[in-house]
């Protein structure tokens, strides 16, 4: 059960539950603040409440509620964690923070996040089942239900409308809750689901024959998300446990959607997953007749169009030099954003050589822009993680360039023709220009130079036909340009 990462958002794992529970009770803490770099920029309308879990074995669990705008009644999603690494149970902060209940909340849905027994801010301890990873996803699906059963009988939720769902140790439970046939669930939704005991010796064996129990139980139908990348479950695993399960009577679809970033287990913590899992669960949850389209789009963050086009449109991610528009302040900005490992990571640029780098945080596309027109004009993102995503044709050369010619060396200033000392220390300040540039001169002596602007070709030969005749194209960007016949 433990995970050994590291966690871009507060918390990692998590399990949407739903259940019902007629013994349930809460303690309700209302929260006003929530951190504004990591959550939605919209009401979260947080709660912290205190609920008696499994009648038979009482204790106390923390759940942290969301909803939406308005009274209600609101479809119900229960966003349930999982174990962070190197981290105690008791020392984990409280589950509240992730896209999934983002998600939920943009379509509509009231959200909560219970603690299991023994995390964070919950009585009782973890119970080691060894081997038998079954018996540990029920018990925690049964406090799940407990949890549940308080919820569906307030004003403001539709007990008729549930959904579960969970990743990792969280889609476990989720697999198992659906074991307890509790009505009005609608689906389950497991994103990379399992447990890992380091008390058992063969958890790939506990897990299949686990699902194979589960899927012979459950008459919900289901959703699998699994990457091939995946650093707590094989490919092997993953397939076996779905088959065994299907094959045994449950009904669930796999999403096998290959390999992400460097750890696929991971997925739902980056906003680069949302063309992954959004249109699927969208698709999902519109087959089991549940709300299944946004409705208030200012829960989720800014999502570039997927695929994320490749480095090699434009330039490579560390060619600093091909960055349109920076001045060196700017491009000192973008090596230091090469160097930042927290992922998301994004840089915009404007016009005017403004820049931004933003890394991390709910929405970091938005941030960017928005860090970006402080100072900026018409800025645009330029790379996201390792991949340049910038295909704006305005910051190539748009006037017609001709092919480099062998005419001279672009380095020897010594060579260009009609201009005189003052016109090759131009040119000498022209070759330190960032790229898109260039150089014109003209017969009579007269010469222009442009940089980084939306098209610096058109922009040289306007500045030279201002005060000259015959103006030529002598360098772009880093060829020689002019035509040896030409000096002829």
């Amino acid at each position: 059960m433990p995970i050994n990462w590291q966690h871009l958002r507060q918390y990692l794992i998590f399990v949407c539950i739903f259940t019902l529970s007629l013994f349930a009770r809460a303690n309700i803490i209302e929260v006003q603040n929530h951190d504004a770099m990591e959550m939605p920029h919209a009401p979260m309308h947080e709660k912290v409440l205190n609920i008696t879990g499994d009648p038979d074995r009482p204790v106390t669990l923390q759940v942290t509620e969301f909803t939406p705008p308005g009274p209600g009644p609101f479809p119900l999603a229960v966003l349930n964690h999982g174990a962070i690494g190197d981290t105690s149970p008791e020392s984990q902060p409280r589950f509240r923070i992730t896209y999934a209940a983002d998600y939920f909340l943009s379509r509509g849905y009231a959200v909560i996040l219970p603690m299991m027994r023994g995390y964070a801010g919950s009585d009782g301890a973890v119970t080691a089942h060894g081997c038998n990873a079954e018996a540990m996803g029920l018990s925690d699906a049964k406090d799940i239900r407990a949890v549940i059963s308080y919820f569906v009988k307030q004003p403001n939720i539709d007990a008729q409308r549930i959904v579960v769902a969970g990743q990792s140790f969280g889609g476990w439970n989720t697999l198992a809750f659906g074991t307890l046939d509790y009505p009005n669930v609608k689906g389950l939704i497991n994103f990379a689901g399992g447990v890992i005991a380091s008390s058992c010796w063969s958890s790939k064996s506990s897990l299949e024959n686990g699902a194979e129990d589960f899927g012979a139980q459950t008459h919900i139908p289901s959703i699998w998300f699994y990457g091939d990348n995946d650093k707590l479950f094989s490919v092997a695993t993953w397939r076996a446990m779905h088959d065994r399960y299907n094959a045994a009577g449950g009904d669930a679809e796999l999403v096998a959607y290959g390999s992400f970033m460097e750890n696929s287990h991971v997925m739902l913590n980056y906003p680069e997953a949302h063309s992954i899992w959004v249109p699927k669960l969208d698709a999902f949850l519109e087959k089991v007749g549940l709300p299944n389209r946004p409705i208030y789009p200012e829960y989720m963050p800014t999502v570039f169009p997927a695929p994320i086009p490749q480095s090699a449109q434009y330039a490579a991610i560390d060619d600093v030099n091909a960055v349109p528009y920076l001045n060196d302040q700017g491009r000192a900005l973008y090596q230091h954003f090469l160097t930042t490992k927290q992922f998301p990571r994004v840089f915009a640029i404007g016009k005017n050589g403004a820049a931004s780098a933003q890394s991390g945080g709910f929405d970091p596309i938005a941030q960017a822009l928005t860090n970006c027109q402080k100072s900026g004009r018409q800025c645009q993102i330029y790379a996201i993680d390792n991949d340049v995503v910038w295909n704006q044709p305005a910051a190539r050369p748009l006037a017609p360039v001709p092919a480099a010619t062998h005419f001279a060396a672009l380095e020897d200033p010594t060579a260009i023709p009609y201009i005189n000392d003052a016109g090759r220390q131009g040119y000498s300040k022209f070759l330190t220009f960032k790229k898109p540039r260039a150089f014109v001169i003209s017969p009579s002596g007269h010469f222009s130079g442009a940089s980084r602007g939306d098209d610096p070709v058109a922009q040289a030969l306007a500045l030279c036909k201002k005060t000259s005749q015959g103006c030529q194209l002598y360098a772009v960007d880093d060829a020689v340009v002019w035509p040896e016949e030409a000096q002829k």
